[in-house]
C-alpha cells in the first residue's frame, strides 16, 4: 500500500504511472522494477491472462486512440448516463453518472481519464462524489477525485486493496446504509466483504455485487409467432459469485446476508457493471426475481433444505 499522497490533479505527473492492463488499477510509480505484479489480479477473484502480467500507462492510453463514450441508459436517460472506454480498457466496466437534485454522483470508476472526458462531465454538472462498488473498479479513482475536486466513497472492509491513499479524498463507508448526495449506498458484501450497490429513485446500480444472467435479460413476452406467453418457472435472473472470472459461487450464508439488507428496499430496475446489463420491471417483480435467483442458486448448490428457501416477499 502506498504512502498517503495529497497532491492535486496533475496529469503530467501521473500520466506515466503504471496501470495494470488486466484490471486497470493504477500504481504510483513508473518504475517497472518496483511493480512487477498486480496484487488485485493475483487474488482468486481476478486473474492474470495467458500472456502474463503487463502494464500500460494513462499517457499510452490517451495517445493510442482510446476514448470514453457517454451513453444515456434507456430506463432513465436524463438521469443515468453510462461512461465506458472504447476500445475496451482492462475489464471493460462502465461508470454511471447519476444526476441527482443534489448534484452528480459517479457510480464506479473506469481507468481512462482525459481532457475530453473532464470537459464532458463538467458540461453535465461536474461531480459531487464518486462511489465505487468494490476493488476491481478502484482503477484510477484518485485521478478522477482530484480532477473534479470531490471525495470518493469506498467500503472500509476493502481498504487493504488500495494501491494509493489520499486522506483528503477517500471516505470509508462503515454502515450498511449510507446517503451520498441524493443516493442511498447499501453495503451487501459477498463478492468482496464490502461490496456495494447504489439506489437512486428506484434504480438499483449493482455493478457485479450480483450479476444479471442471460435468462434474466431474456424476453419471454411472446413466442416465435407473437402469441403472448409467460416467463417459464425456475429461470434465474442473477448470479451471486465470490469470483466471477473463475466461477466460484457465493456460499448460502453470504447470500442470506445480502437478502436481509436488500429486502427492505424497493427498486424497479437493476443496472449491472457492463453495457447492456439492465433489467426493468415492476418493483414487485424485481424483488421477486432477486429472491428467486438466490433460492435457485442455494437449492442447486446442494442446500435443498435451507431456511432461505422458505423466504417470501412480504
Amino acid at each position: 500500500m502506498a504512502s498517503e499522497n495529497e497532491s492535486p490533479y496533475d496529469p503530467k505527473r501521473t500520466g506515466s504511472w503504471l496501470v495494470c492492463k488486466t484490471c486497470g488499477t493504477q500504481f504510483p510509480t513508473d518504475d517497472k522494477h518496483k511493480v512487477t505484479t498486480c496484487f488485485i489480479c493475483d487474488d482468486p477473484r481476478q486473474y492474470v491472462p495467458p500472456s502474463g502480467q503487463s502494464f500500460v500507462s494513462l499517457d499510452a492510453l490517451r495517445s493510442s486512440g482510446h476514448k470514453n463514450v457517454f451513453t444515456p441508459i434507456a430506463a432513465d436517460p436524463e438521469r443515468l448516463i453510462a461512461i465506458n472506454s472504447q476500445p475496451k480498457v482492462a475489464i471493460g466496466q462502465r461508470a454511471i453518472l447519476v444526476r441527482t437534485p443534489q448534484g452528480n454522483v459517479l457510480w464506479d470508476c473506469i481507468t481512462l481519464l482525459d481532457d475530453e472526458t473532464i470537459a464532458k462531465v463538467k458540461e453535465l454538472g461536474g461531480l459531487k462524489a464518486i462511489v465505487i462498488s468494490h476493488p476491481h473498479y478502484y482503477s484510477t479513482h484518485l485521478e478522477w477525485a482530484r480532477a473534479f475536486d470531490c471525495p470518493v466513497y469506498l467500503a472500509k472492509e476493502d481498504r487493504l486493496w488500495l494501491s494509493q491513499q489520499d486522506r483528503n479524498r477517500q471516505i470509508f463507508i462503515t454502515e450498511n446504509e449510507t446517503h451520498v448526495f441524493g443516493t442511498t449506498v447499501l453495503k451487501l458484501g459477498g463478492h468482496f466483504p464490502g461490496s456495494l450497490v447504489m439506489l437512486f429513485e428506484g434504480r438499483l446500480l449493482i455493478a457485479d455485487t450480483f450479476f444479471p444472467t442471460p435468462s434474466g435479460l431474456g424476453n419471454w413476452d411472446a413466442d416465435a409467432v407473437g402469441a403472448p406467453r409467460k416467463r417459464p418457472l425456475q429461470m434465474n435472473s442473477f448470479a451471486f459469485m465470490w469470483s466471477y472470472p473463475n466461477m466460484i459461487p457465493l456460499a448460502p450464508d453470504a447470500i442470506i446476508h445480502m437478502w436481509v439488507i436488500l429486502k427492505n428496499y424497493e427498486f424497479s430496475s437493476t443496472h449491472g457493471a457492463f453495457p447492456g446489463l439492465d433489467i426493468v420491471k415492476t418493483p414487485a417483480e424485481m424483488k421477486q426475481r432477486v429472491l428467486e435467483s438466490m433460492q435457485i442458486q442455494i437449492r442447486y448448490s446442494g442446500h435443498g433444505a435451507h431456511a432461505m428457501l422458505e423466504e417470501t416477499i412480504m
